[in-house]
């Protein structure tokens, strides 16, 4: 599989006009079903770790496999990344269930969109200018992301591109093999290991200084790990005290009379 494509140059034509509007009522958003079992357990651990480090607020929109729409031409676009990052969206009124975004209507554009290889056809790259549009023309030249990662499970390549002068370039890692995302500022990399009895090579946050965000799973076991250290060593105090108190009885003294 080639993965190192870099996207054709496509000139936005004159008579492309892109507008906000909502995704219309009777519009039926296709139900396909994912197209491997990693997909929505990749979105899920990226959210889960942000969520577990207080950073997800609730004017963010942080979703996997959700409509982003925009106008083009007359023509209504959606399409659904695997993950996804909006900065700021306006709240839906109470009892409304939130079924697409449209950027610049509903909220900031969108800051970070995730795509998963699934091995099929590639679209992850393709740069068609027309409709239906590929995945990388929508996200550059439509809704214009700052920016655009991709991921192969398969083969374990990750990269990341920035939008720069309306074009996608993309970016090399740090010496750890990770890679900055601005709108986040965080790092993202491969990490090998287990989520939920499932070993695979996930997708992980650092922070700036090098600190790997931990899972909620992994948060919880951290701390019954420390409640079980206090404990140990709270019997150990106990145990000295015990000890002591035991030598001081032997020279003839109370313990208690001791403050």
């Amino acid at each position: 599989m080639v993965l190192q494509i870099a996207p054709q140059k496509t000139e936005l034509k004159p008579e492309l006009f892109i507008s906000w509007e909502p995704l219309p009522e009777e519009f039926e958003l296709p139900d396909d079903p994912v197209e491997n079992n990693q997909q929505p357990i990749l979105a899920a651990a990226l959210t889960d770790a942000l969520g577990a480090a207080e950073l997800v607020k609730p004017e963010m929109l942080i979703v996997s496999n959700f409509a982003l729409v925009a106008k083009v031409n007359e023509y209504t676009v959606v399409k659904a990344p695997d993950w996804l990052y909006v900065p700021q969206v306006e709240p839906v009124a109470p009892g409304i269930i939130r079924r697409s975004y449209t950027p610049n209507l509903q909220g900031s554009p969108v800051a970070v969109v995730m795509e998963f290889l699934s091995g099929n056809d590639g679209d992850e790259y393709s740069t068609r200018p027309r409709a239906p549009y590929g995945k990388l023309y929508f996200y550059e030249q439509i809704l214009q992301v700052p920016t655009y990662v991709i991921y192969d499970p398969y083969e374990q390549i990750l990269e990341v591109w920035y939008l720069e002068n309306g074009r996608y370039v993309l970016q090399s890692a740090n010496t750890e093999g990770r890679f900055w995302i601005p709108e986040l500022k965080l790092f993202i990399g491969i990490w090998p290991g287990e989520r939920l009895q499932q070993t695979i090579n996930w997708l992980r946050w650092w922070d700036k200084t090098g600190n790997l965000l931990l899972w909620s799973s992994e948060q919880v076991e951290q701390e019954k790990q420390r409640a079980e250290q206090e404990k140990q060593r709270a019997e150990q105090e106990k145990q000295r005290a015990e000890v002591l108190a035991a030598k001081l009885r032997e020279l003839g003294i109370d313990p208690n009379s001791i403050s």
